[in-house]
This record gives C-alpha cells, structure tokens and sequence, in this order.
C-alpha cells in the first residue's frame, strides 16, 4: 500500500464529519463540499469495482448538496 499523502488525510476527515452525522452534508460548509468533491475525484478507484460505484454515488450526493447551497433548496422540496 502507498504511503498516505496530506490529502488523503484531509479526504478522511471530510468524509468522518459526514458519515458521524445523522444529516450527513447539511453539517458541511460550500467549500468544504467543493473541496471534498475535488478530493474524491482525484482518487482513483479504478481498481476497486465496488470503491468505484460507492465514489460515484458520493459524487452525486455531493453534487446535490452544492446545487441546494447555491440554487436553494431544491425542486423537489
């Protein structure tokens, strides 16, 4: 295994304030999502089917929750 970058250790600790709340991203700041966002792309998971689906379906999470912040609350609600 790699050796463990400063991001990596900043992409841990984003997503430990996510995944310790019950409302998951509401507790997350514009630009901590934008730099989450930024950090997950950056990993690669390519080697790892199922890290790959569950990155993918974080990014969509991520996504809805910066388009709530800029865009408002959302069509649906």
């Amino acid at each position: 295994m790699g050796k463990i970058t400063d991001e990596d250790r900043e992409r841990i600790k984003l997503l430990q304030l996510v995944t310790n709340s019950k409302n998951e991203f509401k507790n997350l700041s514009l630009e901590q999502l934008s730099r989450l966002q930024e950090l997950v792309v950056k990993k690669d998971y390519s080697h790892d089917k199922k890290a790959q689906k569950s990155k993918i379906k974080l990014l969509k999470k991520i996504n809805v929750r910066i388009y709530e912040l800029t865009e408002g609350r959302g069509i649906w609600g």
